[in-house]
């Protein structure tokens, strides 16, 4: 307990303003520490926050770009360097009949059967009929064309019509003389298919309606075809 006529001495207490002071400037410093912090890190680069390998990629991939554009190239070409023109090779296809040619002709060499003269002896038609020797004709369609060939190994003009002919019992000379001196000429309105067509040093076997089977001719095969030339006349064998 104080003592009359003691002082007391009290803590004196700083002014209102010296607080305020001394708070504001604590919190101008937080503020000058803090907020430049936040500035730096929005300011940072996107990749600041990858992982190091992206990092790396994102270097190597500007470096290769920097590095295309400085070291690119260019090529000047001549004044007088001409242009190339470049052309594809052309190529054509076998047709379906091609190949099938090809195929007959490929079996009809090998052939092995019957001959003319076999034929003759023994004849798988004894019945002579025209129609039916149209028909038989037009089974050699694709024997290959052969000089004095008489089987389907090959034939030629003269030959195929004494083969087919055979095959009815039919003899023919092996020429296109003897095959027109074998028969009757008659009119060509009343020829048949199974006749024979006599043209300058050829022959063949009519069809009707202006056409006819025939060898043509080298490099050729049994083919029906018109009768290609008006000069010709009809033979009939058999009458």
């Amino acid at each position: 307990m104080a003592k009359v006529g003691q002082n007391i001495s009290r803590p004196e207490h700083p002014p209102r303003s010296l607080k305020t002071n001394r708070s504001s400037i604590l919190s101008l410093a937080v503020t000058a520490v803090i907020v430049p912090g936040l500035f730096a890190t929005v300011a940072l680069p996107a990749y600041a926050f990858s992982p190091a390998s992206t990092t790396k990629a994102a270097v190597a991939a500007q470096t290769l770009q920097t590095t295309k554009k400085v070291n690119a190239q260019s090529v000047a070409a001549a004044p007088e360097a001409a242009p190339v023109t470049i052309a594809r090779d052309s190529f054509t296809t076998t047709s379906a009949a091609e190949m099938e040619r090809a195929t007959l002709a490929a079996a009809y060499s090998a052939y092995s059967g019957p001959t003319v003269s076999d034929y003759l002896a023994n004849p798988p038609y004894p019945n002579f009929d025209l129609g039916q020797v149209a028909a038989v004709a037009q089974q050699y369609q694709g024997v290959p064309y052969v000089y004095g060939g008489s089987d389907p190994s090959g034939f030629d003009c003269s030959g195929f019509v004494m083969f087919v002919y055979a095959q009815f019992g039919v003899s023919l000379p092996h020429s296109v003389s003897g095959s027109a001196a074998a028969g009757v000429a008659i009119s060509r309105d009343a020829a048949l298919p199974g006749d024979i067509v006599i043209l300058p040093g050829h022959s063949g076997i009519y069809l009707g309606g202006g056409m006819f089977i025939d060898a043509p001719d080298y490099g050729r095969v049994v083919e029906v075809r018109p009768i290609y030339e008006d000069d010709y006349y009809i033979v009939r064998v058999g009458i």
